[in-house]
């Protein structure tokens, strides 16, 4: 019983502590936002209706919560959140949009039906709507004043939050011209690396393509985090990620083979995945995707995700989930040979 109430106590004060590194993650992504003209991009919510929000800017303020259904905080603040569209009124338009990182229109549907929510919801298939507000945590909350400007960016359900909705009701209408652009659409789809120049955690640089080394790549997409948080509320995805890891580590030696394991910058900063590496001893060179720029370009919303190219950069392979790394890099023309 002591260390159960030992453990309890532990869990609660570490609460605040994730809360805190929650709240200056999505203010330091906010930094570069708060003041700046909205992206009037269109959204079409799971039910399969259209929000302009090019429309409503100058005329409504607009709440934006970027969530998840793995996402423990998220869950716990939707209360607070179903209350506020509830009670938003005519001046006020508040949007879920779910992250789309390890989820899916089908378990979005299903925790709508338990919980009841009446809010519309947007899936970010792709993720550009993430890169538009430079999404790096969940849930992150962004307002946007009548004026069409951004006004707040944050993690948490506090007296800052309330402050900036009502202050964005108040916000006057847009003055004429202030339009963002809409940023462009990801890459799913490629069938060849591009000519890509990736710095490492180590200070290198990785090349991809023309005139990277010509020989076969293999880009493993992945989340620190993965096996630890998602291990009670998505245990195959956290057991998935755990096989990959493991394989990766087993054949980081193949002669031939060009290794780099891309890191999502959702809930991670350098520090996060350099101590993971340290934990597992990864062998294989790591870079950050802070801004997602990577995941949107090969079109990855799910980790693991392995992408296996051949010395002429064409993509031959793409595993995700649980798959067998072992048996593809056998398949895949030039690994194993010594250079």
């Amino acid at each position: 019983m002591r260390q159960f109430v030992l453990l309890l106590g532990l869990y609660l004060l570490a609460m605040p502590l994730w809360a805190d590194s929650g709240q200056q993650r999505a203010e330091a992504a906010g930094r570069g936002l708060v003041g700046t003209p909205a992206p009037p991009l269109v959204l079409t919510t799971i039910d399969g209706k259209t929000i302009d929000l090019g429309q409503l800017y100058g005329k409504k303020a607009v709440y934006l919560k970027f969530w998840a259904t793995w996402c423990v905080p998220c869950r716990e603040q939707m209360p607070h959140f179903e209350k506020t569209y509830e009670q938003a009124g005519p001046e006020l338009a508040v949007i879920a949009i779910d992250v789309g990182f390890e989820d899916s229109v089908a378990q979005v549907r299903k925790y709508r039906r338990e919980v009841g929510l009446k809010m519309p919801i947007v899936f970010d298939h792709d993720g550009r709507l993430g890169e538009a507000f430079r999404l790096r945590v969940t849930p992150q909350h962004v307002v946007i004043g009548r004026d069409g400007r951004i006004a707040y960016v944050g993690h948490q359900t506090n007296a800052a939050l309330e402050a900036a909705l009502a202050a964005a009701r108040r916000a006057p209408v847009a003055p004429a011209g202030v339009v963002a652009t809409a940023p462009a659409s990801g890459g799913a789809g490629v069938d060849r690396l591009p000519a890509l120049a990736i710095s490492t955690l180590d200070g290198q640089v990785f090349r991809t393509g023309a005139p990277a080394p010509a020989q076969p790549t293999v880009l493993v997409f992945l989340s620190p985090w993965c096996e630890s948080y998602l291990a009670d509320s998505r245990p195959e995805y956290a057991e998935a990620c755990r096989r990959m890891r493991e394989q990766v580590t087993a054949l980081a030696a193949t002669p031939g083979v060009h290794w780099l394991g891309i890191a999502s910058g959702l809930w991670t900063d350098r520090d996060d995945l350099e101590g993971w590496r340290r934990k597992h001893r990864i062998p294989v060179p790591l870079a950050l995707d802070a801004d997602g720029a990577l995941f949107r370009r090969f079109g990855v919303m799910h980790v693991p995700t392995v992408l296996l190219a051949d010395g002429q950069g064409r993509i031959v392979r793409r595993l995700e989930g649980r798959a067998d790394l072992a048996a593809a890099l056998r398949s895949l023309p030039g690994a194993g040979t010594r250079r």
